[in-house]
């Protein structure tokens, strides 16, 4: 098994040459599966997991001119069901209900513009090949429909190689709710219950539950023999995901089918005590699914949680970096840890940023709730931004914890999830100078023990001097905003810590559990565990109350030198190619303006003008690589000779 995955890992960094796609994993993959073939214990069936090759049509096709069993459904079900247009007019003709939209052939500018005006604002404007969201977009009216409709087509021809839209009528704040179902090679269908997957952000999930909260008995039968019948339109076999929208009033509508094992399969699993890895196999083995539909229960509650390597409070911009810090909740019966990721990996441009799924079981919403959230604190990354403090605040939210979810959930409660940037708690300051302090200990007594006299109370900084109380300041960054903190060092070994018109008594001490470092700590005497990281200018703090990251200020000559090269300058927010650029040395633009856009993490990034000015140098071409924080225009702000920055 080792051997396979090593190929595989082999493959994906060949073949892409960073331009991560289906097509040239297909391409690697033709060339390596004679050797594949060769490891396999069997010889004679490949699993392709849930990435691109599982909802190929020509990888499913070359396993079988390999005589290789694919383990999914038939190329044929793959390319009706991959075909968004195609898979509409099959679920219209079995009965499924669907959105009214705009399938055909005409693919020109025109042709969409008029049938979106025929449907009516807003439409939801779809890559007919595409998924999680690729080359999908929202149009509000016909003033941005062409810009849309390019950016779509971009993204789509990046992500699937193919650029033919659809349309439909946009159904406002919707759920999406997609129901597992399985059919065998002897006719057999069966659907496993739902999930709920509603919570997004660009059209991709970040929270996943099951059963769909809410969904009274008698709809969730109706969804799930809509589903069967999806699945027997196209003669299904293996393991599929058939995707519907569904209105406040729970009339259901067809969206696509996922013709693949989904990465959100766990939370099915958890509810229904059922290995859907092992039905796939049994099934591609030419089994009966095992289970009949009455035999199917549904047990308890269940949440999947993504944890993405993103930014929430830069309109979650995706990260990459290395995992410096990764420790995570005990797994356990009811507590899954799926991820591909350990301590010291990092995470490439190259791929999409998730960092691991975590997927927790218990008897009721309310309870496993509860779980998710406490497994969410214990899960701490230290190297790159991620989305864990969102998702505490998405899954602590009122309306959240009630079930009122819905696809635009995030954006009705922006500001309750990303509140403002507020002060950190004095509380939590005092913590970060204790464990600064107790951190510089051992460099002192390393420092007494080299020089002549080791003994000698001046080598030391614990501050302990005969009949005085010492005091330093010490200056920590809070976001932006320098804080001074007046540490007197008692006695008694405790310290008096004055931050403004404050003041704090505080003790502690260090101690290790495994390979990490903790701070018991008492502030005014509240007695707190917390774990500490510190990392080159950042102190970390992780405690049941959330994460905390507090600066260490550099100095100023650095930081004048780490900022040089920004001014009067629109920088690449990541890592990653220029697709498209929009203007040249000359132009005048406007605060706002579209500059270029970059593709990075299978995603489109428009980079726009921070300031009104004009173009004075456009530093990359399209095809080119730009590096994250690298100038990729420079200008000159308009009304001034001094050059504008962002």
């Amino acid at each position: 098994m080792e051997k396979i995955i090593q190929v595989a890992k082999i493959s994906a960094v060949q073949g892409c040459g960073g331009t991560w796609n289906h097509h040239t994993l297909l391409v690697e993959m033709q060339n390596s599966i004679a050797t594949l073939e060769n490891w396999l214990v069997l010889k004679k069936a490949i699993h392709p997991g849930y990435g691109f090759l599982s909802e190929s049509m020509e990888f499913a096709e070359l396993c079988k001119q390999e005589g290789i069993i694919f383990i999914g459904p038939p190329s044929s079900a793959i390319r009706d069901m991959g075909i968004k247009s195609t898979s509409k007019s099959i679920m219209a003709a079995a009965g499924v209900p669907i959105v009214e939209g705009y399938h055909g052939e005409d693919q020109s500018d025109q042709c969409l513009r008029e049938h979106a005006g025929r449907i009516g604002y807003p439409v939801m404007i779809k890559a007919v090949r595409g998924g999680g969201g690729k080359g999908m977009r929202i149009i509000r009216s016909e003033k941005e429909f062409q810009e849309q409709l390019e950016s779509a087509r971009r993204e789509a021809k990046q992500c699937v190689n193919d650029d033919v839209m659809m349309i439909e009528k946009f159904v406002d704040m919707p759920r999406h709710v997609e129901v597992q179902v399985f059919g065998d090679h002897h006719g057999n269908v069966v659907y496993l219950f739902e999930r709920d997957c509603s919570v997004q952000r660009r059209y991709q999930k970040i929270i996943e539950e099951a059963p769909g909260p809410g969904i009274k008995p008698e709809v969730r039968k109706k969804l799930g023999e809509a589903a069967v019948r999806a699945a027997k339109a196209v003669n299904y076999v293996g393991a599929g995901t058939v995707e519907f929208i569904m209105d406040s009033k729970h009339n259901f509508y067809f969206m696509e089918m996922n013709t693949r094992l989904q990465v959100e399969h766990p939370v099915t699993e958890m509810i229904t005590g059922i290995d859907l890895v092992e039905w796939q196999l049994r099934i591609a083995a030419g089994e009966k699914i095992p289970l009949s539909q009455e035999e199917i229960t549904l047990q308890g509650h269940a949440f999947e949680a993504r944890i993405y390597a993103e930014d929430p409070n830069d309109n979650f911009m995706p990260g990459a970096g290395p995992l410096v810090h990764l420790s995570t909740p005990q797994a356990d019966l009811s507590t899954r840890i799926e991820t591909g990721v350990q301590q010291g990996d990092e995470v490439s441009v190259h791929y999409d940023p998730m960092i691991a799924k975590l997927v927790v079981w218990a008897a009721d919403r309310q309870a496993a709730l509860t779980k998710l959230r406490y497994s969410l604190r214990y899960y701490n990354i230290v190297g790159l931004h991620t989305n864990i403090n969102f998702l505490l605040s998405l899954t602590g939210h009122p309306e959240f914890e009630a079930g009122n979810v819905h696809t635009d959930f995030i954006p009705q409660h922006h500001k309750e999830l990303l509140p403002s940037q507020k002060d950190t708690a004095k509380e939590f300051l005092c913590q970060a100078a204790l464990g600064l302090i107790l951190k510089e200990k051992p460099m002192s007594e390393a420092f007494r023990i080299q020089t002549q006299d080791r003994y000698s109370p001046f080598a030391s900084s614990s501050g302990r001097r005969l009949n005085i109380c010492y005091t330093r300041k010490m200056t920590l960054k809070d976001g932006k905003k320098d804080i001074t903190i007046a540490v007197t060092y008692n006695r008694d070994g405790s310290y008096s810590m004055q931050i403004e018109d404050k003041t704090f008594h505080v003790l502690g001490d260090l101690y290790s559990e495994g390979d990490c470092t903790y701070l018991k700590s008492s502030i005014n005497g509240v007695a707190s565990k917390t774990k500490l990281i510190i990392l080159e200018n950042t102190i970390y703090l992780f405690s049941m109350d959330g994460s905390i990251q507090i600066g260490i200020p550099v100095p100023k000559y650095l930081s004048s030198v780490s900022s040089e090269g920004t001014q009067g300058s629109a920088i690449a927010p990541m890592t990653g190619t220029i697709e498209k650029v929009f203007v040249k040395a000359g132009d005048k633009v406007k605060a706002g303006d579209s500059l270029m856009v970059m593709i990075a993490m299978k995603m489109e990034h428009t980079i726009k003008a921070p300031k009104d000015g004009t173009i004075k140098k456009v530093f990359y071409k399209e095809g080119s690589q730009a590096n994250r924080h690298a100038p990729v225009v420079e200008f000159q702000e308009e009304g001034s000779d001094k050059k504008g920055t962002e």
